[in-house]
């Protein structure tokens, strides 16, 4: 019996082993079948180190940044071949998406000083591929409210794809408790402290906030704002790491990315290196065991409030995760979970999947909760009106109140990437008012025949604006001091 089990099991392996060089194999032939590598793929920004950042100031930080800005003009910009001097080329001076020709290059780190002596300050910190572009929004309003709001780029970001190619996420870290330090600096002691993460910020949010309860020398946050935070993630992105394997041989470099596109943004890459999702999967399962071990220890009782924005459909982190591997462990503390329901009015019928009706109802435990639960979702499914569905923590019985704001009817639901823009966005809104980034990839038409376009469809069709953006920053606002909270 012994022998026949470890025969099996031998066998299990060997299988094993065997499927997995095969996906390996089949991938690395797809993406060499794919576009060659450009400068912006083989040029490596030279960034500070963890150990660096955590003895530099904000100066230094900023210093260098320009530093690494100069070499990707001078390594990349500045030799580009005549092919690649087109529109849609971000890295092309002469194109109308290249950053250096805005009024503010949002790929930069900034800090946006309110008038007058701060009443607080908050930390912004962006997702993976991104830039501080995608927070301005939120840290403008900040400003407005008196905060002092910091917004750091963190390492292998805002310059060239290649940049996370050899990034380690303890740099990542490292630049963001250099961001809370000029935080805490600016505002000076005793005033509120924030920290907002999106997407791969997000993590880093939530690892900061608790790192923050063990280290005292790190100034402890009072409350943690989490938009489609990467606190779970996909399988795929648990073994991307693999797929990089083949690319140790020269002949094969195209198998250190995931996909190689074309960069026709101006403040976010399209291109995508396999250590950049291999690190931010670091960062979640360091995160996850952080939290199981203070769930286990009860330090997560020292935890500030947690506001979390997520949209039930994302393909990029897991929504489940979210609630299961971090709200389901958070104390009764004040913490708020908003969750968008994909459009029941869209008229999509047949083409949604079966399982969509249900999606909610499997991802969320019955009540009561020790965390306030919002739902947005339609008032019907004949109404495109949205109303919040509140569970408060410890209840068993939900609240509605309708909201003035609906899903545009061309729309099935949001994305990863909608939550922090609102629809007028510059770049992302689908009504913009102006057109300062030389491009509106939000409203463009993508209706029309295939092959004309230089871009993928799916990366034109993602939602990138929140039509519920005004109910975000309401809820923001509710918990920043002197302001009365309005209805929730």
């Amino acid at each position: 019996m012994v022998v026949t089990t470890w025969r099996l099991l031998k066998w299990a392996i060997v299988m094993a082993i065997v499927l997995l060089v095969a996906v390996v194999a089949v991938r690395t032939w797809q993406i060499e079948q794919g576009p060659p590598l450009e400068l912006w793929h083989t040029y490596e920004p030279s960034e500070m180190t963890a150990a660096e950042i955590g003895k530099a100031d904000w100066r230094r930080y900023v210093a260098e940044e320009q530093r690494i800005m100069d070499d990707v003009r001078r390594e990349v910009t500045d030799r580009l071949p005549e092919e690649a001097k087109v529109e849609a080329n971000r890295y092309w001076s002469g194109s109308p998406i290249y950053p250096g020709r805005f009024a503010t290059d949002w790929n930069r780190s900034y800090i946006m000083q309110p008038t007058g002596t701060p009443k607080g300050a908050v930390v912004m910190l962006h997702g993976l591929t991104d830039s501080p572009y995608s927070l301005r929004h939120i840290a403008r309003r900040y400003r407005d409210e008196g905060f002092v709001a910091v917004a750091v780029r963190l390492p292998g970001h805002g310059t060239v794809p290649s940049g996370l190619a050899t990034v380690e996420w303890e740099q990542w870290t490292a630049a963001t408790e250099l961001a809370a330090r000029e935080a805490r600096r600016l505002a000076g002691p005793g005033t509120p402290l924030h920290v907002v993460g999106f997407s791969n910020g997000g993590a880093l949010a939530m690892k900061y906030a608790l790192d923050a309860i063990e280290d005292t020398t790190l100034p402890r946050p009072d409350h943690i704002i989490l938009i489609s935070p990467m606190i779970g993630i996909t399988s795929l992105a648990r073994f991307a790491g693999i797929f990089g394997w083949p690319a140790l041989l020269p002949r094969f470099a195209k198998a250190a990315w995931l996909g190689i596109v074309t960069e026709f943004n101006p403040f976010k890459y399209n291109s995508f290196p396999v250590n950049g999702a291999r690190q931010s999967s670091l960062v979640a399962r360091v995160l996850q065991e952080r939290i199981d071990t203070y769930a286990r220890d009860g330090r997560l009782a020292q935890l500030a409030p947690v506001l979390t924005f997520q949209s039930v459909v994302d393909f990029t982190v897991s929504t489940r995760a979210i609630v299961n591997a971090l709200y389901d462990r958070l104390p009764r503390n004040g913490s708020e979970l908003v969750l968008f329901d994909f459009n029941r009015n869209a008229k999509f019928g047949p083409l949604l999947r079966r399982t969509a009706d249900t999606m909610l109802d499997r991802m969320v435990p019955n009540p009561p909760r020790n965390y306030r639960l919002v739902v947005i979702v339609n008032e019907s499914p004949s109404s495109p009106v949205v109303v919040a569905r509140v569970t408060e923590p410890g209840a068993t019985e939900e609240t509605v109140r309708r909201l003035d704001l609906e899903y545009p009817r061309d729309v099935f639901s949001l994305s990863h990437l909608a939550l922090p823009f609102p629809m007028d966005d510059s770049l992302y809104g689908l009504k913009p008012t102006t057109t300062d980034y030389g491009v509106n990839l939000g409203d463009l038409a993508t209706r029309g025949e295939r092959g004309i376009l230089t871009v993928s469809l799916d990366s034109l069709v993602r939602m990138s604006a929140n039509p519920f953006f005004p109910y975000l920053m309401q809820r923001i606002e509710a918990d920043l001091p002197g302001r009365t909270a309005p209805s929730r």
